[in-house]
């Protein structure tokens, strides 16, 4: 069951789930608006590959801040941004994040593997992918997705207590954390 505004506001009230900061207008019929954060990761263009193994590969990302001016996705640049908003899902609620309609229209791709799991916390960590064969400049504070949430049907036995858990601001792959 997707949750609707008015469940959203209860959840949110009764502290079942968190959402810092959130202002009443961001809560949508059927979504909450997530704003853009002002810290982004870009991967440097000498390097020649990605190895999934290094634990030190995300030291070399460049770390930029944004200021009210903005911040430019060059054509075919992919970027890591984040989100203003800290949330906390409890161990019964999962979230879809969704890219924007109006920036998808530009080509603006966003995602974050698309999915939060139950019992996730933390800022939610985007992924860009300027589409487009122009330049795209956003601004920290924008609207720049939405979280959909879903009650699942009973709590989560194994609520998620990841490697992302508890993330601030932009965080880079932490893939050479898997065990398999």
């Amino acid at each position: 069951m997707i949750l609707n505004d008015k469940t959203i506001r209860k959840y949110i009230s009764e502290g079942l789930l968190e959402i810092n900061p959130i202002d009443d207008i961001q809560i949508q019929p059927s979504s909450v608006d997530l704003r853009l954060g002002n810290e982004f990761l870009i991967y440097p263009e000498d390097i020649e590959i990605i190895d999934v193994r290094d634990p030190y590969f995300s030291n070399r990302l460049i770390k930029e801040i944004a200021t009210e001016e903005g911040f430019i996705i060059k054509p075919k640049q992919f970027v890591l941004a984040t989100t203003i908003e800290y949330i906390k899902l409890p161990d019964f609620l999962t979230a879809f994040v969704e890219g924007r309609s109006s920036l998808g229209r530009l080509g603006l791709f966003i995602e974050n593997a698309g999915w939060v799991d139950a019992g996730f916390e933390g800022n939610i960590t985007l992924e860009f992918y300027n589409a487009n064969s122009i330049p795209i400049k956003i601004y920290p504070g924008m609207r720049i997705c939405q979280l959909v949430f879903a009650k699942m049907e009973d709590r989560s036995e194994k609520p998620y207590r990841g490697k992302y858990q508890g993330q601030r601001g932009t965080t880079a792959s932490r893939i050479f954390l898997d065990k398999d």
